[in-house]
This record gives structure tokens, sequence and C-alpha cells, in this order.
């Protein structure tokens, strides 16, 4: 088969990207498509294919900017000749499920989440806009609204990476989907041969919907040790927030980041997200985790065996179950949390997509 994988931006490497890794192991021939793209910033399984970008590359400042663009996004993936394909995988958070492909083609659209400024957060990011900002992502958001139901019609079979999302595309799109967890790379993970050390940590884009300001609060508030890695537009207003028991390492490579896993006291994971790789990093380290009890965490976490839930996205709730888990932190077993993120690696995830592709192949014929 012919393949092409479409993807909405390749300006980063975060967990769609090491999705968009996966398959491009599975299909090494595969040619990539994108709306703006950085080589400079992405990953050599990535660049080593062929990358095509729609004409938003051209545009000014675009792999900056590149989302002041979105109402010219699904203009752009229309543009788009897929005609010789025999399979095409969507890639969709931003839009890229779009396409237009030829009759006999397949097309699989692995959802990591129906665009959220559009449907259940468009609220959230409507008040954070300026008075005419808003007006005019007002009239914008509701015309990519239809564009957004009207081209789920042009998918052949949905993926979603969490049962969370699965509900979601069920109550936007009305239509079913197979759920399959991300890949994560968990043998590139590994416990410390030391004891944990004393701090807890984040990692997060620093953004207001991961809400790490409630952990930055209540480790203010308890007065322990927390190390946040990442960075965002959120840095300046965190690093406001933190006290002399908190360290902002800004963003770090992985190296950094695995040696963290393997000798925090706990990952904190504040936020509501529709997988989250972290946690499952995490656990692969033999760490456990602290997270909101809503979203894929409830999909990953196992609460009482490898990470504690808290139930109000409040300070308050926050420092209740950190206590809760220092009182019992003894009773968490590192080889049981480690051998519990094995079930998200990529051989299961390889399996599990080709499998898919295989019935909906059979299906069409």
């Amino acid at each position: 088969m012919k393949v092409a994988i479409v993807h909405y931006w390749l300006i980063n490497m975060r967990g769609g990207e090491k999705v968009l890794e996966a398959l491009c192991e599975l299909f090494p021939e595969a040619d990539i498509y994108t709306h703006v793209y950085d080589p400079a910033l992405i990953s050599d399984k990535i660049n080593k294919h062929c990358v095509t970008t729609t004409f938003i590359q051209q545009l000014p400042f675009a792999t900056k900017a590149y989302q002041k663009y979105l109402p010219l996004m699904p203009l752009a993936l229309e543009q788009l000749d897929l005609t010789d394909y025999d399979l095409v995988i969507s890639s969709e958070s931003g839009p890229a499920k779009g396409v237009i492909t030829s009759p006999d083609a397949i097309h699989v659209c692995y959802c990591h989440t129906p665009m959220r400024y559009l449907w259940d957060m468009y609220p959230a990011y409507r008040k954070e806009l300026g008075w005419l900002t808003r007006g005019l992502f007002s009239l914008i958001a509701h015309y990519l609204r239809v564009w957004d139901c009207t081209s789920a019609a042009r998918v052949d079979c949905f993926l979603a990476n969490s049962d969370y999302v699965r509900k979601r595309i069920k109550k936007f799109y009305r239509r079913d989907a197979q759920v399959i967890h991300p890949p994560v790379d968990v043998q590139a993970f590994a416990a410390s041969v030391q004891p944990r050390e004393d701090f807890y940590l984040v990692v997060s884009e620093l953004v207001s919907y991961k809400r790490v300001d409630l952990a930055v609060e209540a480790c203010n508030q308890l007065n322990r040790r927390l190390v946040v890695i990442g960075s965002g537009e959120q840095y300046k207003k965190i690093a406001a927030l933190a006290g002399d028991n908190v360290t902002l390492l800004g963003r770090q490579p992985f190296d950094v980041i695995k040696d963290h896993y393997a000798s925090c006291r706990a990952l904190i994971f504040p936020g509501q997200e529709d997988f989250g790789m972290v946690p499952v990093e995490a656990m692969a380290s033999g760490a456990p985790v602290i997270a909101f009890g809503r979203g894929g965490a409830t999909e990953t976490v196992k609460d009482g065996i490898t990470g504690v839930f808290f139930n109000q996205a409040t300070v308050t709730s926050l420092i209740e179950v950190i206590r809760r888990f220092e009182r019992k932190m003894s009773e968490f077993s590192e080889s049981e949390i480690m051998a519990h993120a094995e079930q998200f690696d990529i051989a299961t995830f390889n399996t599990k997509f080709l499998a898919v592709v295989e019935k909906c192949s059979a299906s069409s014929v």
C-alpha cells in the first residue's frame, strides 16, 4: 500500500509527535503532509521521511504564528493531492482529517482530541481573549465547527487515544471510535538504584489548562520540594507563584527528564488530559503518580496501586491527597508500578494499529 500520514503541524516534539514517530516506523515508506514544518525541532525518525507542507508554510512567521492561520487550514488541507495513496492516516489534534482522498483509499483518523478550543474548552479559551479578538474568534469558531463535523464524514475509521476522547468523538462527531492508547517507549525508562529523593515532580507545558499552579501552591503551603520541568506562556506566572521550595528548570532534554522520573518521590499530574504520556513515563520509571481524577489519567493510573487521585481541581483537594499519599508511601511497589506501565508500550500499539488497518482493508474490498 502507498501510505500518506497527515499531521497537523511539526514545530515541536510532544505526545502527538511521539505517535507520529511510531507510525513512521510502522510505515517506513510513508509520505508525511503537514501545515508547517521546522526540521530543526523534529526528530530524525520523522525527518527522514518525505515531508510536504500546505501553503500555510509560505505565510509570514508561519512556524511561530501558525495558530493565527487556523481559519485557512481547512482550505489548505483540501488543496493537497492525495489521489495516489491507498492508505491515508490523519493524526488529528489540530486540523488534519479534512483531506480529500480517492474513493478507493482507506482513511484512518487517529484522534488525539477533537480540537479543544472549538468544542468543550471553547468558553475557557474565549474568556482569555480581548474583546475584539473574542468577537472575531466567535465567528471563526462557528465556521470551523461546521467544517470539523463535515470533515468527520470523510474518515472511514476513527481511533481514539483514550476512552475519554472516544466519548468526545461520539458527542461532537456522532461517530464510533476504537480506543488504542498512544505508544510509550517504556523500555527507555528505569528506576534509579539509589533511594528516591524527597521532591515532587511536574513535567508539563506551562499553559493554563495543565493547572501547574495547583501543584506549585499546594507544595508552597505544605513546604514540600517541587521541581517543575517545562516551558510555555505561563512560565512567568508560575515563577511568580513559586516559593523557595520550588525549582523551575524550564525545558530539558530527555536524559534530564528521565533522571528526575527515576529519583522523584512522585509525579504530580494536576491537569485534565485527553490521555497523558507523562504519567506512563513516570510509572515506567517506578514513580507513583498523584493525578487529577478526570480524563485520560483515570485509564492509566490505578488508584492505590500505581498512584492516587484528587477529585477536585483545587489546592485544598491536592493538599489532602498529598498528605494521604505520604501516609501510605511505603506501600507502593516500584516493580508493580513499572509492570503496570508495560501495557502501554510501542509493540502493543503497533499490533493494535495494524489490526485496524487490516480490518478496514478487508471491509473495503
